[in-house]
This record gives C-alpha cells, sequence and structure tokens, in this order.
C-alpha cells in the first residue's frame, strides 16, 4: 500500500491530506475537514488538473495584451501544450469579458476565454 501526502487548495484551511492507495486506486482519504477536500485528492491524484491563465497579444487596443484563462480545467500534462498554443495568438479589439479566444486548446476540448474588456484604441475609432 502507497500513501501519498498533499495540501488541498480548495480554500484557505489548506487541509493537510493523506491518500492511501492501492496501485492506482484510492483506498482512504483522511485529513480533510469537508468533502470538497476529499473529492480534490482523489483527483488530484488519480487524473489531476489545472485552470491555465495567461495573455494574449490584442492588435488596435487600448491594450496590447488581455489576460485569459481555460473556462475548465484540463489535464495537468497539457498546460505547456497550451501555453505553446496560446504563444502566437492574437485577438483584434474591442475584446469583452467571456469573449471565446480559442475554441479548443490544445486537443482538449476546453474553450480559453478572455477575463478582462479592452477597447478599440482611439486611433481606431
Amino acid at each position: 500500500m502507497e500513501e501519498k501526502n498533499l495540501t488541498c487548495i480548495n480554500c484557505p484551511i489548506g487541509c493537510s491530506l493523506t491518500i492511501r492507495m492501492e496501485g492506482e486506486q484510492v483506498i482512504k482519504v483522511s485529513g480533510n475537514t469537508c468533502k470538497r477536500g476529499e473529492i480534490y485528492a482523489r483527483k488530484e491524484v488519480t487524473n489531476p488538473t489545472r485552470i491555465v491563465t495567461s495573455t494574449v497579444k490584442v492588435v488596435n487596443g487600448k491594450s496590447d495584451m488581455v489576460s485569459v484563462k481555460t473556462k475548465e480545467d484540463i489535464p495537468k500534462g497539457k498546460i505547456f501544450d497550451c501555453v505553446r498554443a496560446l504563444k502566437n495568438v492574437q485577438v483584434e479589439a474591442p475584446v469583452r469579458i467571456g469573449d471565446v479566444i480559442v475554441k479548443d486548446i490544445a486537443d482538449t476540448g476546453v474553450k480559453v476565454v478572455a477575463t478582462k474588456n479592452v477597447e478599440l484604441s482611439r486611433k481606431n475609432t
């Protein structure tokens, strides 16, 4: 039986979790003070995922860049593919919060959306 230790990241408490595993199967999670901690621990040791945040270039905007994030979490192993794919993306201003910037990032089926507004630059109005 293998034992793994994690710190839960679902809330500010940061519970110290202990996960007992047999092979790839989670046998027991302890140390969590809520159900979310157990769900996080099981997912983290069997299929870790993350939300990715980054920026992309804006053309003709008041700002040169817009912050973006994956709309859902993606497999941890796809993070670098996601960041590489975003490196060459550029969008035309105006950009609104929630606008879909990439429909399917790194073949994950997950959208990348804008997280701030970027207005059209005055010289282009």
